[in-house]
């Protein structure tokens, strides 16, 4: 692989009325790949003003949105695909929507859950965290993980969690995207903070 991996952007978990703003600066200042929506509510009315405010900020940059896990609001809210972190309806979904929603797979650290995500019909699949400090079980995505997958397996491949400059520069040839939420949002000015994560991709 020698192209360099494209930005794949993560919303907060909670979306304030400055939000779009501040998304529409990123994504003016960057090339961004995707954008995927993923809050930490489950109240389907905030989702919804969430995914309205966003979808029209992702789309007048051109930028594809897809939204964590809410397969069933995907077409409802004009959503790009979905991005499933239970791959277990994956194949029943593909075989729903046929092939043009984006469907992306989250495998954490398993090559066969990936293989088996592609197998179904995954657009994509994440594996991760990548970096140190996430909650969950302590297990991280190693860099070797991606280095086989990219050399062995054609669909594309996400590196998420925990990513700073070093990480991104480590995997910088065996990834096809990148993807950075809280890294850069958690930042006063995150066009910056973007520009400072992803200086080893220039």
């Amino acid at each position: 692989m020698t192209n360099m991996p494209q930005i794949y952007l993560i919303t907060p978990p909670e979306i304030d009325a400055a939000f779009p703003d501040r998304l529409a600066a990123v994504l003016d200042a960057h090339d961004i790949a995707c954008l995927r929506l993923t809050l930490a509510s489950r109240d389907e009315d905030r989702i919804t003003r969430a995914a309205d405010a966003c979808r029209e900020v992702a789309h007048r940059f051109d930028v594809p949105l897809v939204i964590s896990d809410h397969a069933a609001m995907v077409e409802k809210l004009g959503l790009d695909g979905v991005h499933l972190t239970d791959r277990r309806g994956l194949r029943r979904l593909r075989d729903a929507w046929g092939p043009d929603p984006i469907i992306g797979a989250f495998c954490g650290t398993s090559r066969h859950d990936g293989m088996n995500a592609g197998e179904a019909g995954a657009d994509y699949v994440a594996f991760g965290p990548v970096g140190a400090g996430h909650l969950g079980d302590g297990s991280r995505a190693e860099a070797e993980l991606f280095t086989w997958w990219s050399e062995m397996i054609e669909l594309p491949v996400v590196a998420e969690g925990a990513l700073d400059a070093k990480g991104i520069d480590t995997l910088r040839e065996a990834t096809d995207f990148i993807a950075l939420g809280e890294e850069v949002w958690a930042a006063d000015d995150p066009v910056a903070q973007l520009s400072t994560l992803t200086a080893p991709l220039r």
